[in-house]
């Protein structure tokens, strides 16, 4: 006769098998990992601990009262990532596909009401056939029992969702209420709808990877912020992501051990062309900025015109939002206000400093960037960065033009600190156009217009094109050579490093969704 610890091992390993060795086969063949190995790929050795490992589900109809897997398709539980807690839920697409039943989400809803508690983040593996049919509407309240804690967590813990598998219809929304999304390549899709409704209802013809996989998301869409070729890489990107990360919104941000030294870095003195209109990568501006290797950049394939990421600067975590000269001349459009101002209210949310670079020569103009709300969509930058609280500190490297100029983190919206490069020109538009307007009768009148265009071009340009006027004004706090642009961006994040500022009293802002 067994006892009862024999008869407790059996069903703990019982359950680690999940949906059973061809399953778990099945799985692997697919070029995926199992739920447990995600997990355990994820968090420090020997840190996890399972939660609800011996759950099973409540349904008796269509046969399932015959079909009882402990777990009930779903791993959760905490541990430690870094050496910080984290808690986690895993879909075992190995049991019944990783469908949602009501148990299924009573599990994951225990972890996430945990990490509230304790003030940590919440990781979700996800990889799911969708709801559990066979359970009807106790599976769709399932769903509303998550959605509504990614709602309430937001802004409190940081939340990160892994898309390792499908993920359709009504489960998509966890993931989008989440901080970050990483969808696998190949392996992983999110759509509302699936190839086969999109083909009844709109004679459309599209597989599920060109509906909704990695590529898509990434480029199109905007739905998920990084890819991985492989579960193993996705993994390591969550863990990369929580590096940067305080546990909460109590938290303070990371810093790492470092030992300042000479900060002076020349190679930024001759980033930036001498042409106005001759572009370059921002990207080696923040590679010359900031701290070896530590920028990792998010939303890479998704609205080219502006970059957004994490880095380091002097061990200290910082969010940067710039604008990149590489991609429509890093004009501001409607996905590029939208991205920059996402990822400025999640640096907010958690304390994270912003650090804003500038080379911005207005909005996109044109009938599709106007009907389709550039205005409002325009405003969400303007927003964010205004209602953000944490250190703002920015750096013009060439054009702010504009509203673009006042958008970008200018003094007048609240930045703590505002420097400039020479080569910066701050102004209402750019020399060539202001010219035609201000001195049109003059440039008619002329012998050789295209000469006198050229005349007053140069004028404007010596005058108004310039960060002087501006630094004259105070409304940049320095003019300063592009080599001591680290050394002083240490200085004044450190010096602001216990900022406080204060909103004013109100249930919430209405920011123009």
């Amino acid at each position: 006769m067994k006892s009862k610890v024999e008869i407790l091992r059996e069903k703990i390993e019982q359950g680690k098998l999940g949906g059973g060795s061809k399953r778990i086969a099945t799985q692997h063949q697919k070029g995926k990992l199992t739920a447990r190995e995600r997990v355990e790929l994820l968090m420090d050795p020997g840190s996890f601990e399972e939660v609800g490992a011996l759950v099973v589900h409540r349904t008796i109809d269509f046969g399932m009262a015959d079909q009882q897997y402990y777990g009930d398709g779903v791993v959760t539980g905490y541990g430690t990532v870094n050496g910080k807690l984290v808690y986690v839920f895993a879909q075992d697409f190995t049991v019944f596909g990783g469908a949602l039943s009501e148990t299924h989400a009573e599990k994951i809803c225990r972890i996430m009401d945990l990490a509230m508690k304790t003030g940590a983040p919440m990781v979700g593996l996800n990889d799911s056939g969708g709801a559990r049919i066979q359970e009807g509407v106790r599976s769709l309240g399932g769903y509303a029992d998550i959605f509504y804690r990614n709602v309430q967590s937001s802004g409190v813990i940081p939340q990160i969702s892994a898309i390792m598998g499908p993920c359709a219809g009504g489960a998509v929304y966890s993931p989008a209420m989440t901080d970050f999304t990483i969808m696998v390549e190949n392996t992983s899709y999110m759509f509302v709808t699936g190839p086969n409704v999109v083909k009844t209802v709109t004679n459309e013809e599209v597989s599920s990877e060109e509906l909704g996989g990695a590529s898509t998301h990434s480029v199109k869409s905007g739905v998920t912020h990084l890819t991985a070729t492989n579960d193993m890489e996705c993994i390591a990107q969550v863990k990369k992501l929580l590096s940067y990360m305080p546990q909460n919104c109590e938290d303070v941000v990371p810093k790492l051990p470092y030992t300042l030294g000479d900060e002076v870095r020349p190679e930024l003195d001759t980033i930036v062309p001498l042409s106005a209109n001759q572009p370059y990568d921002i990207r080696s501006v923040i590679e010359g900025i900031c701290d070896t290797e530590t920028f990792l950049e998010v939303h890479k394939e998704y609205a080219d015109n502006i970059v957004v990421g994490f880095a380091r600067l002097a061990g200290r975590s910082v969010g940067i939002v710039a604008n990149q000269p590489m991609c429509l001349a890093g004009v501001l459009d409607i996905n590029s206000s939208k991205k920059g101002a996402r990822f400025t209210r999640f640096c907010d949310c958690f304390n994270i400093p912003l650090l804003v670079l500038v080379d911005v020569p207005g909005f996109l103009p044109g009938t599709d960037q106007e009907w389709n709300g550039i205005i409002t969509n325009g405003a969400k930058l303007l927003y964010a960065l205004s209602e953000a609280t944490v250190p703002r500190v920015t750096v013009i490297t060439r054009k702010a033009y504009g509203g673009a100029y006042d958008v970008m983190n200018s003094k007048h919206i609240g930045a703590d600190m505002n420097f400039a490069w020479p080569t910066a020109e701050i102004a209402v538009m750019g020399a060539k156009g202001a010219s035609e307007i201000i001195f049109k009768k003059e440039i008619s009148e002329a012998s050789d217009p295209i000469a006198k265009l050229k005349e007053k071009e140069t004028e404007y340009g010596e005058k108004f094109a310039t960060p002087y006027l501006a630094a004259e004004r105070g409304f940049i706090d320095e003019v300063i050579e592009p080599r001591e642009t680290r050394r002083k961006l240490i200085k004044a994040f450190a010096m602001l490093e216990n900022k406080v500022a204060k909103r004013p009293r109100r249930k919430h802002g209405n920011i123009p969704l």
